[in-house]
């Protein structure tokens, strides 16, 4: 206890409280366009490649540059991105198209036209989406999902009792 009339440090020094780590903040990556779900990879032609031909895979794309020919990624995501000029018949489960596609389009899920994005051609999928602004020029076919189609096309079978 400290008196007035004393002079001094009236208690012993402090102990120091220990020095606590602060657990790190996770690593924030950059964003990305998303990847296929069943490979968890995704490739990427950059906007400083021209490619003339048939590209076929099994893992999602990413597209900055200049295709010509086909493009067949059955179960997999395309994007193309705002550099990205596509020249091809494309056939993928989801489509996602920021720069220029000319040609006929094929999703077993879904096609997206973003707003920079420009589709010249004939589309068929489950569903399609176009955001203000983006350019459409073409037909749509809208098909069932293949699940869905499998599903209501089967008659049920009578139980036997």
């Amino acid at each position: 206890m400290w008196k007035p009339t004393q002079t001094g440090p009236s208690s012993p020094a402090p102990t120091p409280e220990p020095i606590r780590q602060t657990p790190a903040a996770p690593a924030i990556e950059p964003a990305r366009p998303a990847a296929s779900a069943s490979t968890g990879e995704q490739a990427t032609i950059g906007k400083g490649l021209f490619i003339k031909g048939e590209i076929t895979g099994s893992e999602s794309l990413y597209i900055d540059g200049k295709i010509e020919g086909t493009i067949n990624l059955p179960g997999n995501r395309l994007t193309v991105g705002r550099n990205g000029q596509v020249n091809a018949a494309i056939n993928a489960r989801e489509i996602v198209v920021l720069g220029k596609v000319r040609g006929n389009v094929a999703a077993t899920d879904r096609v997206d036209i973003r707003a920079e994005g420009s589709l010249t051609g004939d589309v068929a999928a489950a569903r399609i989406s176009i955001e203000d602004g983006a350019f459409f020029k073409g037909g749509i076919d809208i098909r069932k999902p293949e699940g869905k189609a499998a599903q209501a096309t089967e008659v049920p079978k009578p139980v036997a009792v």
